[in-house]
């Protein structure tokens, strides 16, 4: 088949959950013998010339990348707010380059699947219909105004009334564009139950994330047990409120018994503000690390503290594969059919991750056992080639 990937953020370097979802189904497709095609918008955000992604990566696709700044203009915002009522998030991404760049695109190859990845290239489908007779498939990576309505519950002020705002603005957003392509691919099924309930009436099959598991091996050769660690995108702003809730409401019990342990934050794009706030004894901001897959491998417990976001954590599928014993909010492990006590401890409050954490680094047969049957979990259920040949399947029964 010719597939043509629309996503809103050049997918290389594949270092944050959305990318990585991009990519690696890039390379499936590309594995199974597809032709493949992604035209990103080039953000400031993001930006990256054609000549940073390596040789390997050109050839599973074509890549044709869009300058589109979509940057974040408070000015612009506030406008918005005020006359409008559609989400500053979503106009951001509509751009005259990129119609004329898709529009171009289009005329000129015969795509059998458009899938779009993600909500904010959604409304790009009338252009697709005009130009194209391809199926279309919104493949959503997550439930996006539940995103900003739980991050809404943990503010306070006028941010809260703002985002309170914007949520139910992306909700009429996100339940509008509901039916305007043919096929709905969403990461999980519990997103996929949403969008149902929400209005969804095309035929849909949940795909999650996969992973290459020849590049996830486990090396405990430089394992420095006990410790802690979360690593993340630290723009994103989940990952900042989970963090900073974990430093501020258990490190200080977890701290005050072990003193000599250690929390290790790592992750890229943090804000200065958020690297101050992680100023504390026996927390180490690391920042952007070189290798995320070494230095999850030389690292104990990951702490994953999450109380808002949507759809489903790559990192937690990764740091299962690299057999590490995770402990997670219910939140956090959304979408993953994980077993809390068998490959994930699960914790909703600061006393559930105090304890876990205490059980892990206290007992070593139990922190062994959690890493291997994680590892174990994500071999059975995350082969990239396995999930996605299982979706070119959908697709063909599905093709116009």
């Amino acid at each position: 088949m010719n597939i043509l990937q629309v996503t809103n953020k050049v997918p290389f370097p594949a270092k944050d959950g959305g990318a990585i979802a991009c990519m690696n189904l890039t390379k499936g497709f590309s594995q199974l013998g597809n032709k493949v095609t992604v035209l990103a918008m080039n953000t400031i955000k993001h930006h990256v010339q054609l000549d940073e992604i390596p040789e390997e990566i050109k050839q599973l696709a074509t890549f044709k990348l869009v300058d589109v700044p979509a940057k974040i203009n408070v000015f612009e915002a506030l406008v918005n707010l005020i006359f409008s009522r559609q989400p500053y998030n979503a106009v951001r991404f509509i751009d005259k380059k990129f119609s004329e760049a898709l529009e171009d695109l289009l005329s000129k190859n015969q795509f059998d699947i458009v899938q779009l990845e993600g909500l904010y290239v959604c409304p790009y489908i009338p252009l697709i219909r005009k130009n194209s007779n391809a199926t279309v498939v919104y493949r959503a990576h997550n439930v996006e105004f539940e995103i900003w309505k739980r991050t809404a519950k943990l503010a306070h002020g006028l941010k809260k009334l703002y985002l309170q705002n914007l949520s139910k603005r992306i909700k009429r957003f996100e339940t509008r564009l509901l039916n305007t392509y043919d096929i709905l691919v969403p990461i999980t099924d519990r997103d996929g139950d949403i969008l149902n309930r929400l209005g969804n009436v095309k035929d849909k099959q949940a795909s999650q994330t996969g992973i290459d598991l020849s590049s996830l091996l486990t090396d405990a050769t430089n394992l420095n047990f006990p410790s802690l660690f979360h690593i993340g995108s630290l723009e994103w702003a989940p990952n900042q409120e989970g963090v900073l809730w974990f430093v501020e409401n258990c490190w200080p019990k977890i701290h005050e018994k072990y003193p000599d342990l250690r929390f290790y934050v790592a992750g890229r794009n943090a804000p200065k503000w958020f690297a101050d706030k992680l100023d504390v004894d026996g927390v180490v901001f690391e920042g952007e690390v070189a290798d995320a897959y070494q230095f999850m491998n030389s690292k104990a417990v990951m702490i994953v503290p999450l109380f808002s976001g949507s759809g489903m954590r790559i990192k937690i599928i990764e740091g299962m594969a690299l057999g590490k014993s995770i402990v997670s909010t219910s939140i956090g492990a959304e979408g993953i059919d994980i077993t809390d006590g068998e490959n994930v401890l699960v914790a909703n409050d600061s006393n559930g991750f105090v304890h876990a954490v205490f059980s892990l680094i206290e007992d070593r047969n139990l922190f062994e056992r959690i890493g291997k049957n994680a590892t174990l979990f994500i071999q059975q259920n995350f082969d990239n080639l396995a999930i996605t040949k299982k979706l070119i399947e959908f697709y063909k029964q599905n093709i116009k």
